[in-house]
């Protein structure tokens, strides 16, 4: 092991983390050091596969291995009851999404994460994927006020819509969702149409002035995805992002960039495109450095905090402000 890897210890050994996660630790940066699942024998078919040693319990495993980082990939009622858990422990805690059942349990976790000094981040991909990286780039050039709208077209096939872990909204457009934050900054007010849990139409204005537009729904296709985002800056700038993968920005009347892959990577194996490789590899040097990483903990409360705002506007056919409680 060189001294650049980071020991890593997972809590998960399911069919997520056996797709995005494992695979990719080693190149990311990491060392895996310990498994741990209810299943001994998942947690031992992954110590095999990829390193380390396998457990069933929790504290034993860091106690036993005393991890730089641990990385939870469970069910997402989990995340928060093991996030508290391994933060009192003294270790810095990696979550899938979404990073709490609740916008309030997420801002105890942000809270016990700033109290302890630890840092908890959330696999939040698309703040890592090339596309949006290239849009929070290219934003970048702009003062806020010049944002004027941002329009989002995100869709799955059908979910069941009975669990957390089963809920369109929570377990996939939050992706979405969470982008525009990071691309536009926080909301201020949404107003939501819905079609029952499958299918959401809502309007966004932010802090800076900006308005955006969302359509969301799960009556489409895994094989077949639905990404479409368009960003419109005064000046006559705008940039338009496919699937995750392909992009053109226009300047001034002009097209200065277009990028499209050749090949399909947007549901594809790419970590980067993708950003689970790359969100891995951020994780892991901010473990080294000391630092905090772009999907920290309290910008994933941030992120739940207009997730149940759009809810509560379908729920109530009313005009929702977006609070949020500071650390």
């Amino acid at each position: 092991m060189t001294v650049e890897h980071v020991k890593i210890c997972i809590i998960g050994a399911g069919r997520l983390a056996s797709k995005r996660i494992y695979p990719y630790i080693a190149a990311a940066g990491g060392k895996l050091t310990g498994v741990c699942d209810l299943d001994r024998g998942k947690a031992e078919e992954k110590a095999y596969l990829y390193g380390g040693r396998a457990y069933t319990k929790v504290e034993a495993m860091l106690s036993a291995e005393r991890p730089d980082g641990v990385i939870v990939c469970v069910g997402p009622e989990q995340h928060y009851e093991l996030s508290q858990t391994i933060l009192r422990l003294g270790f810095p805690v990696y979550t899938e999404k979404p990073p709490a059942p609740s916008a309030r349990l997420a801002l105890e976790t942000a809270r016990l994460s700033k109290e302890t000094g630890l840092l908890c981040t959330t696999a939040f991909k698309k703040r890592y994927s090339t596309a949006y990286n290239r849009a929070k780039d290219w934003l970048s050039q702009f003062d806020p006020s010049e944002l004027v709208s941002l329009s989002v077209d995100y869709a799955s096939a059908p979910y069941a819509n009975t669990s957390p872990r089963s809920e369109f909204l929570l377990d996939f457009a939050i992706h979405c969702i969470d982008a525009t934050g990071y691309l536009f900054g926080d909301a201020q007010a949404v107003f939501c149409f819905a079609k029952g849990m499958d299918g959401y139409a809502v309007s966004v204005k932010y802090v800076n002035g900006a308005v955006g537009s969302f359509n969301f729904n799960c009556a489409r296709s895994f094989a077949i995805p639905t990404e479409e985002v368009e960003i419109s800056v005064y000046g006559r700038n705008f940039m338009t992002i496919h699937n995750s993968s392909c992009w053109k920005i226009t300047e001034q009347d002009k097209t200065i960039e277009w990028r499209e892959p050749p090949t399909f990577v947007s549901n594809g194996d790419s970590g980067n495109d993708t950003g689970h490789l790359a969100e891995l590899a951020d994780y892991f040097v901010a473990l080294r450095e000391g630092r905090t990483t772009r999907s920290d903990i309290y910008e994933s409360y941030k992120s739940m905090v207009l997730y149940e705002a759009i809810k509560s506007s379908a729920e109530t056919g009313q005009v929702v402000p977006v609070v949020f409680e500071s650390l």
